[in-house]
């Protein structure tokens, strides 16, 4: 079995405050994983380290199997693409424009795959429309777009239902399978939405206090109890 990324006993301190404790995640090769937790159980902390942004107090981790110390590791987030609590969009340029000004980021000087990307998400015919005036569910394609560039096999998305209409979810929902099944990108989403993640993850890891309660695959849950078990789970810990 291959894991995209790997933790152990991981741990993120702040001062008197642990955001992480002990954790430990499994997100395999070709999984949609689903990161499921109450504010402030360290899912965003989790995945602004895994994205370097932030260094651990304790515990490694691994990237396509390489370990957060080695000198390899900048070069395999570079396989990885993510959006962290908003998409980073240039709000006063077209959807072209933002991806061009990501594969300039990037030193990628081709902009050749920019039509295929724009079509993949959806906005192959938003023209020089500014991203100010696109609704939620389009500035949210867009941003996974930006996380597109450069071929990543491993998005890590945070929240990326948050704040959408129906129309918006059902758009970002289908894209998040479309990619994984056509493509093959493996998916890491950190989410509240329990019911639109029982629609499309394939595994799910189970945070609370910073630390993972469980991790599971979603044929061990019976159809539609997503809520049910995390319930179950959370009142488990709660009491205990």
């Amino acid at each position: 079995m291959k894991y995209f990324l790997e933790t152990q006993n991981l741990e993120k301190r702040y001062k008197n405050f642990k955001a992480i404790s002990n954790l430990n995640i499994h997100v395999e090769e070709g999984a949609i994983y689903g990161l499921i937790g109450e504010n402030g159980a360290g899912k965003t902390t989790l995945i602004r380290i895994i994205c370097g942004l932030q260094k651990p107090t304790k515990g490694t981790y691994q990237i396509y199997g390489i370990p957060n110390e080695s000198k390899n590791i900048a070069a395999q987030r570079k396989r990885m693409g993510a959006i962290i609590e908003n998409p980073a969009i240039y709000l006063e340029m077209s959807a072209e424009e933002n991806l061009k000004e990501q594969y300039k980021i990037m030193g990628l000087s081709n902009f050749e795959e920019i039509s295929e990307i724009l079509q993949l998400v959806g906005l192959a015919q938003v023209g020089k429309k500014k991203a100010r005036n696109f609704s939620l569910g389009m500035k949210q394609r867009l941003g996974i777009a930006i996380a597109l560039v450069g071929n990543p096999d491993f998005l890590i998305l945070d929240e990326p239902m948050n704040g959408l209409d129906p129309q918006g979810i059902i758009e970002t929902r289908n894209l998040i399978l479309k990619l994984n099944r056509e493509k093959g990108i493996t998916f890491m989403i950190s989410s509240h939405y329990l019911d639109e993640l029982s629609k499309i993850a394939t595994h799910y890891g189970f945070m609370h206090k910073g630390e993972m309660l469980k991790e599971i695959k979603s044929t061990d849950i019976e159809q539609n109890s997503l809520e049910n078990y995390y319930m179950n789970l959370m009142g488990g810990n709660l009491n205990g």
